[in-house]
């Protein structure tokens, strides 16, 4: 009997294991030395609430569905009925065809065809590989379309450094400026982070915040890597999310809208653009057509275990 998920690729090194699924190419588990970084799901049930899944060819949400690019006017299927939203792409449900697979990586394709609401064909890729520095993630988009197509893509992993909730949790999230959502979770306009309680660059608690909340102008290090650390101040356990130069946002979500899960776990999704990118423009790629410069777009980030708290 096939899982919900499809079949499912594990990989292992430098004290790492993590299963990808078919499904989604998700990531549904992620662990080091028999401890779970990551809030996955099980074999026997499908991705709930995002976990693990690509989204891609955009994150996050678009507005009633509805956008214009380059004079064309726009609807995508509502996969959010109850905001009357997109949301997250149309390649989390999809299978994805192993390209290769070894014991400490594996890679995975999908040809995302043309097909109503966006009209361009992309060939997707993802690279999950695994190394005594951890999880590295790449997710790559060639526009193999005859004509420019919007881009961005995203994840959703939700960290984990114990068994919850997240109010003790210490986290640091090196980012200066926040996104003001409206009552439907649609971006309105931007907010820095000094004095509010959305400041994470020096460690803290979450407490109580609940959070559903993009972030960006990420401080970055020598090298263009944006790191965010969530950690057990109790056992000393902590993981860190990095990004590349190309993850211009971080999602960050405490569940608190969903009571099974509420507050288990802290999503950090990086993202290459904000919400609704596809109506705002904001921070929105454009893959050139198939064969020119700029058709091909990939970005990287990952997991790894700070402390084990040993």
């Amino acid at each position: 009997m096939l899982p919900p998920s499809g079949d499912q690729f594990r990989i292992s090194a430098g004290g790492y294991d993590a299963v990808v699924t078919e499904s989604g190419a998700a990531l549904r588990t992620l662990a080091h030395a028999g401890r779970p970084l990551l809030d996955g799901f099980a074999e026997d049930e499908m991705s709930a609430g995002g976990r693990g899944q690509l989204l891609v060819p955009w994150p996050n949400r678009v507005r009633d569905g509805q956008y214009a690019f380059r004079g064309r006017d726009l609807q995508l299927p509502l996969t959010e009925p109850k905001r009357h939203h997109a949301s997250h792409g149309l390649a989390r449900w999809v299978a994805w065809t192993v390209e290769e697979h070894t014991s400490g990586s594996v890679s995975l394709q999908y040809r995302l065809m043309a097909q109503t609401g966006y009209p361009w064909t992309l060939d997707l890729h993802v690279l999950y590989d695994l190394s005594a520095d951890g999880l590295t993630v790449t997710q790559t988009a060639t526009n193999v379309s005859a004509e420019p197509a919007p881009y961005a893509s995203g994840a959703h992993p939700y960290l984990t450094v114990g068994p919850g909730p997240v109010d003790d949790w210490e986290l640091t999230l090196p980012a200066a400026t926040r996104s003001v959502v409206d009552d439907v979770l649609i971006p309105v306009g931007r907010e820095p982070v000094d004095g509010t309680v959305y400041d994470f660059r020096v460690a803290r608690p979450l407490g109580d915040l609940e959070l559903n909340t993009g972030f960006t102008d990420l401080e970055r290090d020598a090298a263009g890597v944006a790191t965010t650390v969530l950690r057990d101040r109790a056992t000393g356990r902590a993981v860190s999310l990095w990004v590349d130069g190309g993850v211009r946002w971080l999602l960050l979500y405490t569940a608190d809208d969903v009571p099974a899960t509420a507050r288990r776990s802290l999503a950090v999704e990086p993202m290459t653009a904000n919400a609704d990118a596809f109506r705002s423009g904001e921070d929105l790629l454009v893959l050139a057509p198939a064969g020119e410069p700029g058709d091909e777009v990939s970005v990287s980030w990952g997991v790894r275990v700070v402390d084990d708290g040993a």
